[in-house]
């Protein structure tokens, strides 16, 4: 029997354009490296697959395409791996139209941000030679330098994953933050919600000790425009059932979903006053409507329910997915029984009232009722109780 591998629509297209785009890129580079004695050791850019901040106007739709193409073999396994177990997961948990608006969001704003502040920063450095030195790509800044009047001393390209990936501990803080993931046979432990801190901070310290701007920028940038979208603007299924408009409810507007929540507790409270500043000038401003009681309730209650929903673990997902079908559909069972319980007692008393008033003491008996011993009280018991 031939092996299958069950792998979403929208996960799989990902997964094919990671491929194809980084095949394409080396190919092309490969093709284009100078290898004559004296000349720099690492081609030029690619400025029709990845984002060169110079020449995007050119080729728009590398504001896109450039998030999946990764220069080498190890970054490429990376983001399959991502890919492959984060996209299944979240894909499988919101549906492949919502996740597809996901990853478009991922993999645009951040390139449409950084590009401007690319140029912005080239204008205000000026120069050929130093054009673009702050944001140098990951390999030139680690093992080449170009003379001055070298063209690639005034270009870089921007590509990767690196935005998915943080937008994807973003998305696992919010629906399974208790999670905790070991690895090492134990050696190794830590809860979802601490990832986001730990990958900004790893981010972060490589950019400012080994030069690998762009991959730190696009962290930041990630991390900051997947929070907006899930806070703000997601449409998410209501498992309270207080929806009114049968679509779900858009955004999160629970309190453990804050941003000051994405960062340890010790740095929560300056991390928490600097972004309620920012949250009060972007509400004055009016480019977002603040939150109401009756929200923030519905998103506390949003977040008990995915906890008590029984989500599947990123990695076993079978089991504890048919473990939360099993409660469920218990759960549904015992509601139903206790809703035909109360209607056969009500109909018992509609026949007990008349036959009262009778002076005739034997009919004052409550008559037997099919089924009625035999159900009885009900009450739900889950199995791991």
């Amino acid at each position: 029997m031939a092996l299958r591998i069950n792998i979403p629509p929208a996960t799989r297209i990902c997964l094919i354009s990671l491929l194809t785009l980084s095949f394409l890129y080396n190919i092309a580079r490969w093709r284009q490296l100078d290898i004559t004695p004296g000349s720099a050791t690492v081609s030029p850019p690619i400025p029709y697959l990845t984002l060169v901040p110079s020449q995007f106007i050119f080729y728009p739709w590398t504001l896109l395409t450039a998030t999946f193409v990764e220069q080498n073999i190890f970054t490429v396994l990376l983001n399959l791996a991502t890919l492959f177990y984060g996209g299944k997961y979240l894909e499988r948990a919101w549906g492949s139209r919502e996740f597809t608006k996901f990853i478009v969001t991922i993999a645009l704003v951040p390139n449409v941000v950084i590009v401007p502040l690319f140029l912005i920063w080239a204008a205000i450095r000026g120069g050929s030679s130093s054009r673009y030195a702050l944001f140098s790509d990951r390999e030139c800044t680690t093992s080449c330098t170009f003379p001055a009047d070298s063209p690639l001393s005034s270009v870089t390209q921007i590509c990767g994953g690196i935005s998915i990936q943080a937008s994807f501990l973003v998305a696992f803080k919010q629906l399974v933050p208790e999670h905790t993931v070991t690895i090492f046979k134990g050696l190794f432990k830590m809860r979802v919600k601490h990832f986001p801190a730990v990958f900004l901070l790893l981010n972060t310290l490589s950019g400012l000790i080994l030069g690998t701007y762009v991959a730190a920028t696009l962290a930041w940038f990630g991390l900051i425009t997947s929070w907006t979208y899930l806070r703000l603007f997601k449409r998410q299924p209501d498992l309270t059932g207080t929806s009114t408009d049968g679509s779900g409810i858009k955004g999160d507007a629970s309190e453990t979903f804050a941003f000051k929540c994405l960062f340890p507790d010790v740095m929560q409270p300056p991390v928490g006053v600097v972004s309620d500043m920012i949250y009060s000038v972007l509400v004055s401003l009016k480019v977002c409507t603040p939150f109401s009681a009756e929200e923030i309730a519905s998103g506390n209650q949003q977040a008990l329910a995915r906890g008590e929903a029984g989500l599947p673990s990123l990695l076993s997902n079978r089991g504890g997915r048919s473990m939360a079908k099993r409660e469920e559909a218990e759960r549904r069972r015992a509601v139903a029984l206790k809703a035909l319980d109360q209607r056969l007692q009500a109909a018992v008393a509609a026949r007990v009232q008349p036959s009262s008033s009778s002076p005739n003491p034997t009919q004052t008996a409550t008559p037997s009722v099919p089924g009625q011993t035999m159900l009885g009280e009900t009450s739900y018991i889950p199995d791991h109780a």
